[in-house]
């Protein structure tokens, strides 16, 4: 566990060290931001696997920082933690991109259990292997993507991604596959975090016009990796 880096973002200063005493307890590597600014500058500049935010902040609140995390494209899980317990709240939650939603007051336990099953549903890394995409060269232990002598940090769903595509090169890879394996459940709002993934990925393949993330409607995504002008 101890290559798992945890943020929490609270503001109140008694629970952020509680939280981060628990968890650092049970191997966790964890950083305390006590703002949602501060949690946002720190998570751009960190690799975070899981973040605990509380909604109510200074600065900037819980929801909006996660609104922010996601427009980066981040796979990482996130548990929103909140006094409001109104069924809106926790609906909005999800909405604004959390994964989990955890009522205070909430038990050490409760929240310990929340955290790892929301890290064994973060795509992992340890049975990957290096594929070769077309000119590309995928380390989806590192999660980097390489060119030409240029590597690029990709996030562990890209790379999750983009690993299931090439290992199905040629075949079409069904959007319930793609979501039941690496976020765990085919919902909507999965579905949409996926196709935003892809539009990234199809970014930073266009270096090689060789290579296609073809789209097939209302069924799923195909890679190509075409040789001498033929599929």
């Amino acid at each position: 566990m101890a290559d798992k880096h945890i943020l929490i973002v609270e503001d109140e200063a008694t629970l952020g060290r509680v939280l981060c005493d628990a968890l650092r307890g049970q191997g966790y590597d964890v950083t305390l931001a006590t703002n949602g600014a501060e949690g946002f500058e720190t998570f751009k500049s960190k690799h975070i696997d899981l973040v605990i935010a509380d909604i109510m902040m200074p600065k900037m609140d819980g929801l909006t920082m996660v609104e922010m995390l996601r427009k980066m494209d981040s796979g990482v899980e996130v548990l929103f933690l909140s006094a409001r317990s109104g069924a809106e709240d926790v609906v909005e939650g999800f909405r604004r991109g959390g994964n989990d939603y955890l009522r205070k007051p909430f038990s050490l336990d409760e929240l310990i259990a929340r955290v790892t099953a929301l890290l064994a549903r973060h795509p992992q890394s340890g049975n990957n292997t290096i594929l070769n995409i077309g000119n590309y060269r995928l380390d989806s232990k590192q999660w980097t993507l390489t060119i030409n002598g240029t590597t690029r940090r990709i996030t562990a769903r890209e790379s999750a991604i983009l690993a299931m595509l090439a290992r199905h090169s040629g075949d079409v890879v069904a959007f319930s596959e793609l979501l039941n394996e690496i976020w765990g459940d085919d919902s909507y709002y999965n579905l949409r975090s996926l196709n935003v993934f892809i539009s990234h990925l199809r970014n930073y393949l266009n270096s090689d016009t060789n290579v296609e993330i073809q789209s097939l409607r209302g069924t799923g995504y195909r890679l190509i990796v075409k040789t001498n002008d033929k599929e």
